[in-house]
């Protein structure tokens, strides 16, 4: 890569061979075509929505490459369709041609348009395509389009190469847990019957208390809250959203290694009393909504924790549920719950080794794939805007 020299022009510094253009002269957009449901026949055509391919006909009213977004409903995010056939709906806008505009380019460029701002009306947003024609766009020459485009498009093939053994390796994690968790698939090394337990048998329970909205950010003291354990907290606590001063503190309950967190308020009773085990050494604080089981010494916390999110047990703690609109379930009512666990503690450890060690590779490959995802939109600022130029290749 180089650095460019540049010229002054309407949209600021840009390449000296770059050119500004509005946007109906490279890719002009038009309004796609009436397709009913009913009307639909089944083919290999792809139906492109606002929100992408959702059908296939056995008609088609353009060829790709193509572009397409949402006329109405989802504004901005576009379809590419790679080559062949396609029927863009009339739910959505389509490039009807590219003059001086590599197609994929133009795909990556206009992620970076804010389209949503070429929307008019209140109740349903429509974009106006005689709007986003006005638009200035900064082009490069059309070979360079052509490497910018295959660089992007590289690292987005990466990107969805991880995302795709990232989810190889959540459902083996899901069958692999479906056979150790049950016993029906033994460790090498472990025997004899596995026992019938209700957790009030193996452990005591508490309550937490206090932390409201306004104070999960008030100091410097790791917490949790019961919405927590739905959208950050999964099977064990890895990291804390919440932070809490010592004042708050006096009013929360205090956690300690190996204590089983459970959300005793929800939306649904599919997902009530989903839980969380804390293996951290940390002082940290549970706030209210939540139910607090420290097991006894025989049993792993991690095993359990692991256990207790199982369909087998989501279905006793659903029952036990309580309400409509807001879901409950009581101490009680968990206290109730059966669960199946190895004779000996090691058998315990052992599964919940295994499983957490699939955990963590996958946590590897989410964050190898955030990286990537990083270096694309460092990529797209430097590439798209021209303060980066990719080398020609001196064979082309």
């Amino acid at each position: 890569m180089k650095p460019p020299k540049f010229k002054m022009t309407e949209l600021g510094p840009l390449p000296e061979d770059w050119e500004v253009k509005r946007l109906g002269e490279v890719a002009p957009f038009q309004r796609g075509f009436d397709l009913p449901t009913s009307q639909i026949h089944h083919g290999n055509v792809p139906v492109v929505y606002s929100n992408g391919i959702g059908n296939f006909h056995n008609r088609a009213m353009c060829m790709g490459p193509g572009l397409v977004t949402g006329r109405s409903g989802t504004i901005g995010e576009f379809t590419y369709i790679e080559e062949g056939p396609y029927w863009p709906h009339n739910t959505t806008l389509w490039v009807t041609h590219f003059s001086s505009c590599d197609p994929l380019f133009a795909f990556y460029k206009f992620k970076t348009i804010e389209f949503a701002n070429f929307s008019t009306g209140t109740g349903v947003p429509t974009l106006n395509r005689n709007n986003i024609h006005q638009h200035l766009i900064a082009l490069p020459p059309l070979l360079e389009q052509h490497r910018i485009a295959a660089a992007l498009s590289d690292v987005d093939e990466l990107i969805s190469a991880l995302g795709k053994l990232i989810e190889k390796k959540r459902n083996i994690k899901t069958g692999t847990m479906q056979q150790l968790l049950t016993g029906k698939r033994r460790l090498p090394g472990f025997g004899g019957k596995w026992v019938e337990k209700r957790l009030g048998e193996i452990g005591k329970f508490s309550k937490g208390a206090g932390i409201s909205k306004e104070q999960s950010n008030s100091g410097p003291l790791p917490a949790v809250r019961y919405g927590e354990l739905y959208t950050t907290h999964h099977d064990y606590i890895k990291h804390f959203e919440s932070h809490i001063s010592e004042d708050v503190a006096k009013c929360a309950t205090q956690l300690h290694e190996g204590d089983i967190v459970f959300a005793c308020s929800g939306e649904t009773k599919e997902e009530i009393g989903k839980c969380a085990a804390y293996l951290g050494k940390e002082v940290a604080y549970a706030g209210g909504d939540l139910i607090i089981f420290t097991p006894t010494a025989e049993y792993d916390s991690l095993f359990l924790g692991l256990e207790l999110n199982t369909p087998f047990c989501a279905q006793q703690k659903a029952a036990a549920g309580q309400g409509d609109a807001v879901v409950h379930i009581r101490q009680e009512s968990i206290a109730a719950i059966t669960v199946f666990v190895p004779p000996i503690l090691p058998e315990q450890r052992a599964i919940a080794a295994v499983l957490s060690d699939m955990d963590a590779e996958i946590a590897a490959l989410e964050a190898e794939q955030a990286k990537y995802a990083r270096i694309k939109s460092g990529m797209m600022q430097q590439l798209l805007t021209g303060k980066t130029r990719l080398e020609h290749d001196r064979r082309s």
